[in-house]
């Protein structure tokens, strides 16, 4: 089996090349521009930008380079940000997550490519989950966030190509995932705790869902050749969902460090947050996005390869490295 991989040199893309390789699959890998941070023995397509791949550019080479694919795994897209400054963001994200994905996918049916696993968002769901509702693969919801619009609208549009090529298509929601290398949100939060800043977090008792990148990288490789992975959509995470103050003392106790946590009302802090603009900030931090992911235990046999505990100390681990390297 042959695997193409797009997004190679990313966090989750990096992580999947290096187990594929673990394992002796041959690995190609699409990238904007040649990079050395991927093995020698990962060939390299090298296509520009991924809005080069929206307005159709490099269709014929990645038409003939697919042609010995058997399987297209695409990590790559434009993320969501807090901080987005396009003046459209939802022209910007379907761009690149809807545009870049079809073609993408167009090509790799014609070269006859047998699966096409896509690496979409829990945001296809929603934003927040009500207390105990997890989401589920077959929730019926069209999402209003630019982004996960745009992995909606991907999504669709993939199917309607499985239906019309025989090509089969994998789908795969992922919420926060977090190992070494995170960067966003989650490296500000490990900084935080490392430094042990008091922070005002202790009275959180939301519940949250996240995936370690080892289990989510375990999870696609599952996908890569399963033959109940068939054209399904997947719902993925630890299996143990967290508040955002047992996340924080998780994130301590992987430091080895003391953590300080202030119980400050949840309520005041909303209040504090909207006033200087920063309420998306406290949906994160205060609200509840759990998922299920029995559909992928229960059709695939999959279980998680690694607890949270554990992936936070390689995580905090890589974090001590890095700033000792830096």
């Amino acid at each position: 089996m042959k695997v193409a991989i797009t997004g190679a040199t990313g966090f989750v893309g990096n992580a999947l090349v290096a187990d594929l390789l673990s394992q002796t699959i041959p690995v190609k890998a699409v990238v904007r521009l040649p990079s050395a941070e991927l093995a020698p023995n990962v060939q390299q397509f090298v296509v520009g930008d991924l809005e080069g791949l929206a307005l159709g550019k490099s269709a014929a080479l990645l038409r003939e380079k697919f042609k010995d694919v058997d399987v297209i795994v695409h990590t790559a897209a434009r993320v969501h940000m807090m901080n987005d400054d396009a003046f459209d963001q939802l022209t910007e994200f379907r761009k690149i997550n809807r545009d870049a994905t079809l073609n993408l996918a167009r090509l790799a049916a014609e070269s006859r490519v047998k699966r096409f696993v896509f690496i979409s968002s829990i945001k296809v769901n929603g934003e927040q989950t009500n207390s105990g509702q997890a989401f589920t693969p077959k929730d019926n919801h069209i999402p209003t966030d630019p982004y996960g619009l745009s992995k909606y609208e991907a999504e669709q549009g993939l199917f309607d190509i499985a239906d019309k090529t025989g090509m089969e298509v994998v789908i795969i929601r992922p919420p926060l995932v977090y190992g070494p290398a995170v960067k966003a949100n989650f490296a500000s939060m490990m900084r935080w705790v490392s430094m042990g800043i008091p922070l005002p977090l202790g009275a959180v008792k939301n519940k949250r869902s996240l995936v370690a990148l080892d289990n989510l990288v375990d999870f696609i490789v599952q996908c890569i050749d399963h033959p109940k992975a068939t054209n399904e959509v997947f719902l993925i995470s630890d299996g143990e969902d967290v508040s955002t103050t047992e996340l924080l003392k998780k994130v301590a106790k992987a430091f080895d460090k003391k953590l300080w946590l202030l119980p400050v009302p949840v309520s005041l802090l909303t209040f504090l947050a909207t006033i200087i603009g920063k309420k998306a900030v406290t949906e994160r931090l205060f609200g509840s996005l759990q998922v299920d992911s029995s559909k992928a235990r229960e059709l695939l046999g999959w279980k998680p390869v690694i607890t949270m505990d554990k992936q936070l100390k390689k995580t905090a681990e890589a974090y001590i490295q890095n700033e000792k390297d830096l």
